[in-house]
């Protein structure tokens, strides 16, 4: 498997993309913002699409679009503070029908699929070193900014008493988030981006009591998911996207059922 350059690209980005996705995606859903992340993967097929028209590699044009989806989202969110949910709908409405209109006119329907649901055969050299540098630049913001992510996260008011700079971390947030969701979309697919946000994270809160747990075993199982998914991908010849994703589930509904029946075997022992 290994013998092909094709497969050695894939794996390189997909274990960096492994990494940096549940490092957004925990923030995401502490901020009960998941959907944030659905709302820039159908932006990003906008993106993709200008860049197949243009003749220019679409990771470009989707994170131009991704970044101003994204902060057209925090705008739209501030504007209107008790409809934050439109925000979110709106960009997703507008990404996806322009995507439908530029799929139109792309060289090629099947070139424009393989963004959709993944592809390991379609990963260059370029988007090794792009993928690597935005991989350097998560980890370092997430690391340097780790507790101000957190408190920023869980409640924005007492960070503001703790002396965090919540408007600065929003936009360093929307940003990280945007070029994530970007760069995703030629290894996962733009439509499973959001799926390797939370599936991993949730599936570490089964068995997690911390946060630190979750963030560091959510990034632990997401790169399992990813390695075998790609796997799946290269000997059974199907969508990398599809194959992390139902590898995901079918991992969390182990584990919960495992987590059900310990506790539910400790609580008979307590009973006794």
């Amino acid at each position: 498997m290994f013998s092909y350059a094709f497969m050695q690209r894939s794996f390189i980005v997909g274990v960096m993309l492994a990494i940096i996705i549940p490092m957004i995606g925990i923030i995401m859903i502490n901020r009960r913002t998941s959907m944030i992340g659905d709302a820039l993967s159908h932006a990003s097929l906008a993106g993709i699409g200008f860049g197949l028209i243009m003749g220019i590699n679409p990771i470009w044009t989707s994170l131009l679009v991704c970044v101003i989806a994204s902060f057209a989202i925090e705008i739209i969110r501030r504007q209107f503070r008790d409809f934050g949910d439109m925000a979110v709908a709106l960009v997703m409405s507008a990404g996806i029908a322009i995507a439908a209109i530029l799929s139109d006119f792309t060289p090629g329907g099947t070139n424009f699929e393989s963004f959709m649901f993944g592809s390991i055969t379609t990963v260059s050299k370029e988007d090794v070193w792009i993928v690597g540098v935005i991989f350097a630049l998560v980890v370092a913001v997430s690391i340097y900014s780790y507790n101000a992510l957190l408190y920023n996260a869980i409640n924005p008011t007492m960070a503001r008493l703790a002396g965090i700079n919540t408007r600065r971390v929003n936009i360093v947030f929307t940003f990280l988030t945007a070029i994530t969701v970007a760069i995703s979309a030629k290894t996962v697919g733009a439509l499973m981006i959001t799926s390797l946000m939370t599936i991993p994270v949730a599936t570490s809160l089964l068995i997690s009591d911390s946060y630190k747990k979750t963030y560091v075993r959510s990034i632990i199982l997401s790169v399992i998911f990813m390695v075998l998914g790609i796997t799946a991908s290269f000997y059974l010849g199907v969508k990398p996207g599809g194959a992390i994703v139902l590898i995901a589930i079918g991992f969390m509904l182990v584990i919960g059922l495992i987590n059900y029946i310990y506790n539910k075997s400790n609580k008979r022992n307590l009973s006794k």
